[in-house]
């Protein structure tokens, strides 16, 4: 067990406590960042992330592997398109910046290549800084293969690699990404191009930061230029792809990001995430840090089927996405919508509580049960006067009958009776906690929202 923090610690000192005394830490790049960006609420990801962590063997280590991840057969491919596009000292990738974004300045030709190198990720830079300046004087175009930029996220900095960034004659500056899915006549996948939107959009934040240090402050282009694969061969193909509304977005998400210093002062003394400490250690202190999961964890976060696992045994409604806990106002757990629905709990005067109660009285009328659609008839069942009234199911009478279907001219099956091999249809109150999550038709706030009472 790693020794106790003490006051004072300096955080670069307290972050590498609470990563392990030996464990290196993993650089926080731009797709992390822009999911980072996208669930603000979630301490555990936003310190685990800022201490450097390595989320995938932390998550191999309390038995929850993710399951995702880039197969080495795309990443070789991905690695010799982008090798190809860079080719001859970046002249195919500067006349595609040319003709997409800068039609009006000279031809590129043979463009400068600055060398990045230097020692560690603040080195790099601070070259990456010094080339910009120089390259955004010289009246000619640029291109920095690899540069290395820095972007404070929640106290911490975190070191982004862009493939590319372009320097145009008149000292403005272009972000450049490169992926290896095709672009089909003219057209990529929709939502591998928002990815790559997101993911750029975090590069043009950290490059305002660098010209916001310049006198005066170069233009950061908010169009970036996506390249990829043309239809299905290794000829490159481009397209310009604005960012401004991805920019906006991610600014004031990692605004809202509680600082890391923050989020650990608030943890328990001895807590570490070294993949090297028993389960049943790592799982405790995994715990410790507040999570909020939702369904768009599992494409973004290695420990999104722990956390999605605890958010179920909990009943959160998160678990059934946001939009849906959005909806549901105060309700947050499964049992308090279903107490809600079915008269047990909740304020008649809730919108989401009537309209939980109408769903359920629609739902009872939809079954078919002659006591039930009875009471659906009533007046006072279909306000919210009655709403706190239970359902005969709840009150210990007869469940609603499964439907049934009869052949034509077959004598009718005797009341409450269902007939031999008729499916039964969610009989109220038989598996509440697995129809909420499945889908159905429960109306709240006035439309459709996926819930079956």
């Amino acid at each position: 067990m790693p020794p106790p923090r003490t006051p004072g610690t300096a955080l670069r000192q307290q972050l590498a406590e609470l990563r392990g005394p030996d464990t290196a830490p993993k650089a926080l790049d731009a797709r992390a960042l822009a999911a980072l960006a996208a669930n603000p609420g979630c301490d555990r990801r936003a310190l685990l992330d800022g201490v450097g962590v390595d989320k995938a063997k932390l998550a191999d280590a309390i038995g929850s592997p993710s399951a995702f991840g880039m197969s080495q057969f795309a990443f070789m491919r991905g690695n010799a398109f982008e090798a190809r596009v860079k080719a001859d000292g970046g002249a195919e990738l500067l006349r595609l910046v040319h003709e997409k974004l800068d039609p009006g300045a000279g031809a590129p030709g043979a463009g400068a290549v600055p060398d990045l190198s230097a020692i560690g990720p603040e080195g790099r830079t601070a070259r990456t800084e010094l080339a910009l300046r120089e390259a955004t004087g010289a009246g000619g175009w640029t291109l920095l293969d690899h540069p290395m930029l820095a972007l404070d996220v929640a106290g911490s900095p975190a070191f982004l690699e862009p493939d590319a960034v372009v320097v145009h004659p008149d000292g403005s500056w272009t972000v450049v990404e490169i992926k290896s899915f095709p672009m089909l006549d003219g057209s990529a996948d929709p939502a591998k191009v928002g990815a790559a939107a997101r993911q750029s959009a975090v590069y043009v934040l950290a490059l305002e930061e660098v010209a916001a240090r310049l006198d005066p402050a170069p233009r950061v282009h908010q169009r970036v230029l996506l390249v990829c694969p043309k239809d299905f061969s290794n000829l490159p193909a481009a397209s310009a792809v604005d960012v401004r509304k991805q920019r906006a977005v991610t600014r004031r998400q990692l605004a809202r990001l509680t600082r890391v210093e923050d989020i650990a002062a608030a943890l328990p003394e001895g807590v570490c995430f070294s993949p090297g400490l028993p389960a049943e250690d790592l799982i405790t202190a995994v715990e410790a840090v507040p999570a909020t999961y939702a369904p768009e964890c599992l494409a973004a976060c290695e420990l999104a089927f722990h956390c999605r696992a605890r958010s179920r045994a909990q009943g959160a409604v998160t678990s059934l996405g946001r939009s849906l806990r959005a909806e549901l106002g105060g309700l947050t757990t499964v049992p308090d919508v279903l107490a809600a629905a079915h008269g047990k709990a909740g304020d008649p005067e809730d919108p989401a509580v009537a309209a939980l109660r109408r769903a359920a009285v629609l739902r009872a009328e939809a079954l078919g049960s002659p006591a039930t659609q009875a009471r659906a008839r009533t007046p006072q069942a279909r306000g919210p006067a009655a709403a706190g009234e239970a359902l005969p199911s709840d009150r210990g009478g007869s469940a609603a009958a499964p439907l049934t279907v009869s052949a034509p001219g077959s004598p009718a099956p005797e009341a409450g009776t269902p007939q031999a091999g008729a499916p039964a249809v969610g009989v109220p109150g038989a598996s509440d906690a697995g129809a909420v999550e499945a889908s159905g038709h429960g109306v709240v706030g006035g439309r459709e929202a996926g819930v079956c009472l």
